[in-house]
Order: structure tokens, then C-alpha cells, then sequence
């Protein structure tokens, strides 16, 4: 859909319908609601009267304007208590917002700036809400779907700005919000791709895609060379796949001081091989790769808004499936840094394909790595589905992991490496073996891949909890959550202001 900006009044828009607002507890609206309506005979101060329009989070008030107005509707959206009232709140306002203009089956629209005018916040950052909120909120994955004749999309959205002296800055946001909502959308596909739709050749296919449409180099490595390489980790979780492994690769040159390393798990499904999981829910490990869609699309994100740093990626993927030459608990491999990892359970795939990621991200000198990956389900238990685990070896860079995704709206909490869990993946026949059992499951993951990343400044983030949803409320839709991509992309940001 097209998201822009116009100066001028919200009142004058020839739109199916236009957008205000109300704070609970409000008797008299002012503002651009005020101006509204005044316009329309003071309707919206009887509907508050009359107790139909009462401002509260997540209410909307439908008032036709019977030609008083260019446009046929008003619909006014509840802001909450002003007091409680913030950008993310904003942006979650503007994908509840979207859905119900749809579900009034609008095709055009205009809004004011929430958040810009009586709520005293910062006019870009509200405008980049409402974009980034807008395109999150109407993300649909129907792609597979016979389309319903009677539906109506949302095509266009206008942000207008009466002050023209804010009218720069709220471009500027709706310009940076748009590209970071869709740079969520194409995770979002990607993740949601059913297994058969989305094998290792496809997820490189559409990286290749992306980057030649961005400007980014790649370069998509086969099975050969990851033996050349001796990416033994990688190659034991292929084996059991008659689909062939790829090892995908971005970088971006954006100049600067500093570099950073990206590595995302792109297991395109997984079965959990011969240590093979239950039936119900597997349909869901289609997006075991919610980690390489969120670097892919971080990275396509960074090439569009042009952060002052050097960005590298890396993305080991594979299927991981329990066929005739599949690998087999027992089994020890030999990662390509030469450190060797009994395999205890098949299903503790994600680090071993992320140990050769890893070893190789060693290889480019980043000054600092980030992983990704749906890596353990004991994330969940500890965390919930409200935010991400993070993990690793930089107290300073964690915090800047931190502020980045205060930043993006996404939530995100530590959890400790201390040295003492390391004897957990301790191993009588390897260097150390993929699970440590039951207890602190998430960071025994962790301690593992913190063998592959020497002395260099690494967090590594356990998405797990967070990478699906089955419900619909704010930017949360249903399927793939597209997190942490906003985050991902406000710490190349952070990074290249306030590197380490």
C-alpha cells in the first residue's frame, strides 16, 4: 500500500475516511478533532456526551459525516489515558487503526499524526509508528489462498500535517517506518513459506532477489564448498535431507569505523531428525528459520536506510530431516574451527548448524556478532512469548542490543553465562556435546556457540518465545511475529554512533 504525507487539513480530505482522535476522560476535543468537530456541528462532542465516544486504548468511533465533510466518515480512535500514552502505543494505535478502516472496507484514508499535536511526542518518531504500524497491522499471509471476491484492501493512507513546519520531519519518519514495516512483512513471508515452498535453494533464491534489488553483494555457497570449508556441524544436519544444503552470505558497505556480523538459523524445517519430534505442532517448524528471515531482512533494510557501518551476513541453511543418511545420536562432527560436538539429541540442531556459521562470521573479523535463532524451547518456559532471550560474552554490547530494541518496540532480556554451566555440555568422547539437559536449557545452547566466537563482543538471541502468535492485537498478527528485524537494524544504527 502507499503511505505519504500532505500539509494541510484533515478536514478537506476526499478519502472513504478520515482518522482523529480522543484521550480518555476528554469532554471537549481540541485540536484537529476539535476542528472536526466544529465541522461536523459539534457530532463528535454529542457522541462523547451521549457516552459513545469515551477515548479509551483500542476503541474506535464510527460518525458518518452525511456531507458536511469531503469525506463520508470520521472514525475516531481511543488514545488511553495521555498520561500512559508512547510511541509504541502509537504504533500499535495505527495497526489496530488499519484493520478497522479495512474491516469498513475503506480503500483511502487520512490521519492525523497521534501522538504529534496534544500528546507532546516527537513528531518524526510518531509518524514512523504510524507507517511502520500500518503495514505491520494489514499483514496478511494469503499468498496460498483463493482470493475472497468481496475483499477490500486498504490502498492508500495520507499523514496529514496541518503545522508545515513538522511536515519535513513527518515525511522523513513515514520514509524510514515504511521501509522497516515491510522489511517485517518480507520475514514474515519468508517464515511463513510452508516447508515445500521454501526449501534451502528457495530461501537463497529470494536473498539473492533482495539483494540484487538493494544493492547488497551476495554470494550463495553449496555443499562442495562447505566441505572444502570443513563445516562438518552444518553438513551432519543436511544429511538426513535430500534437499541440498546452501550457506548464504550479504554484506553491505556502509563505511564507518566499524563492523558488524549477523548469523541467523535457516533450518527451512525441521522434523527433529532421527530424535523425531511429536506430530502435533510440527507443522509450525517451518519457521525454524524465523532467524535467517529476520538477518535476510534486517539486511535488505540496512542497504535501503544507509547506516554509517560495515554489515556482514551469514546464514547456514539446511532442512533437518531423519532420512537414510541422517545423523545419528552418538554421533560425533567436526565443526570448521576443528573443535568436535557429540551429538546427544538430533533435535539440538540449531547450534551445531550455527557453530560452522559462527566459525565462519569469525573469519570476516567483525567487531561484533549478533545470532538469531528459534534455539531452544526452554526459552519459552522462561520468558513467555513477550520477549526475546539474550545471551552472550559483551555487557556493552548487550546493552546497545537493548537499546536498539527499546527502540524498535520489541522486548528483550538477559539471561547469565556463568562459567559454571559450561559443565553441562561437557563430553567423554568430544569437545563438548549439543544439549545439556533440561536445566537452563537456553543457556547451556548458548554456552555452546560461545565456543565459536573466541574474544569478539557477541550477544546471541533466542527468538523462540516470540518468532509465532495465534492472535491478532497491535502489530501482532497471526503466523510468523517478523521479530527482531526493527531490532536488528536500530542497532547497525547504534553501533555505527556508538560503537564499543
Amino acid at each position: 500500500m502507499e503511505i505519504r504525507v500532505e500539509q494541510g487539513d484533515i478536514a478537506s480530505q476526499a478519502v472513504d475516511a478520515i482518522v482523529v482522535n480522543l484521550f480518555e476522560g476528554v469532554e471537549a476535543p481540541g485540536g484537529a478533532t476539535g476542528a472536526v468537530d466544529k465541522a461536523l456541528d459539534g457530532a463528535i462532542s454529542q457522541v462523547i456526551k451521549e457516552g459513545g465516544c469515551r477515548g479509551k486504548d483500542g476503541t474506535f468511533t464510527l460518525i458518518h459525516t452525511l456531507g458536511k465533510l469531503p469525506t463520508p466518515r470520521v472514525v475516531v480512535a481511543g488514545l488511553g489515558k495521555q498520561d500512559d500514552f508512547t510511541v509504541d502505543k502509537v504504533r500499535n494505535l495505527a495497526a489496530n487503526t488499519a484493520r478497522y478502516l479495512r474491516r469498513n472496507r475503506c480503500k483511502t484514508a487520512a490521519t492525523i499524526t497521534h501522538g504529534a499535536g496534544i500528546g507532546g511526542l516527537d513528531p518524526q518518531a510518531c509518524a514512523q509508528a504510524i507507517a511502520e504500524g500500518t503495514l505491520m497491522g494489514l499483514y496478511r499471509f494469503d499468498r496460498h489462498k483463493k482470493p475472497k471476491e468481496d475483499d477490500v484492501e486498504l490502498e492508500q493512507l495520507s499523514l496529514v500535517e496541518f503545522d508545515a513546519t513538522r511536515a519535513e520531519a513527518v515525511r522523513h519518519g513515514v520514509d524510514r517506518g515504511a521501509v522497516l514495516g515491510e522489511a517485517v512483512n518480507f520475514a514474515r513471508d519468508l517464515a511463513n513459506e510452508p516447508g515445500n515452498k521454501l526449501t534451502p535453494t528457495d530461501l537463497a533464491e529470494r536473498a539473492q532477489a533482495m539483494a540484487s534489488e538493494v544493492g547488497l553483494e551476495c554470494e550463495v555457497f553449496d555443499q562442495p564448498w562447505m566441505e572444502e570449508q570443513g563445516m562438518g556441524a552444518l553438513l551432519s544436519v543436511a544429511a538426513g535431507s535430500q534437499q541440498p544444503p546452501k550457506f548464504i552470505v550479504l554484506r553491505y558497505k556502509g563505511g564507518g569505523s566499524s563492523h558488524l556480523g549477523f548469523v541467523g538459523k535457516g533450518i527451512t524445517f525441521d522434523t527433529g531428525g532421527i530424535s523425531i519430534k511429536p506430530a502435533a505442532g510440527m507443522e509450525h517448524m517451518k519457521g525454524d528459520m524465523s532467524g535467517a528471515a529476520a538477518v535476510i531482512a534486517a539486511m535488505g533494510a540496512i542497504a535501503r536506510l544507509k547506516p554509517e557501518i560495515d554489515v556482514t551476513m551469514a546464514v547456514p541453511a539446511t532442512e533437518n530431516m531423519p532420512g537414510g543418511n541422517a545423523t545419528k545420536p552418538g554421533d560425533v562432527v567436526t565443526t570448521m574451527t576443528g573443535k568436535t560436538i557429540e551429538v546427544i539429541n538430533t533435535d539440538a540442531e540449531g547450534r551445531l548448524i550455527l557453530s560452522d556459521g559462527l566459525g565462519y562470521m569469525g573469519q570476516s573479523k567483525p567487531d561484533f556478532i549478533i545470532d538469531v535463532a528459534t534455539l531452544t524451547g526452554a526459552i519459552s518456559i522462561a520468558l513467555g512469548d513477550v520477549a526475546m532471550g539474550a545471551m552472550g560474552n559483551s555487557d556493552a554490547l548487550y546493552e546497545r542490543v537493548q537499546r536498539a530494541a527499546a527502540a524498535a518496540g520489541e522486548k528483550v532480556w538477559q539471561l547469565p553465562m556463568y562459567d559454571e554451566y559450561k559443565d553441562q555440555i561437557k563430553s567423554e568422547v568430544a569437545d563438548m556435546k549439543n544439549t545439556g539437559g533440561r536445566n537452563a536449557g537456553s543457556i547451556t545452547a548458548a554456552m555452546l556457540l560461545r565456543e565459536f566466537v573466541d574474544d569478539t563482543p557477541w550477544v546471541h538471541i533466542d527468538m523462540a518465545g516470540v518468532d509465532i502468535y495465534d492472535k491478532v492485537k497491535g502489530t501482532t498478527v497471526k503466523g510468523a511475529s517478523g521479530i527482531p528485524v526493527r531490532t536488528l537494524v536500530h542497532l547497525a544504527f547504534v553501533l555505527a554512533n556508538d560503537p564499543l
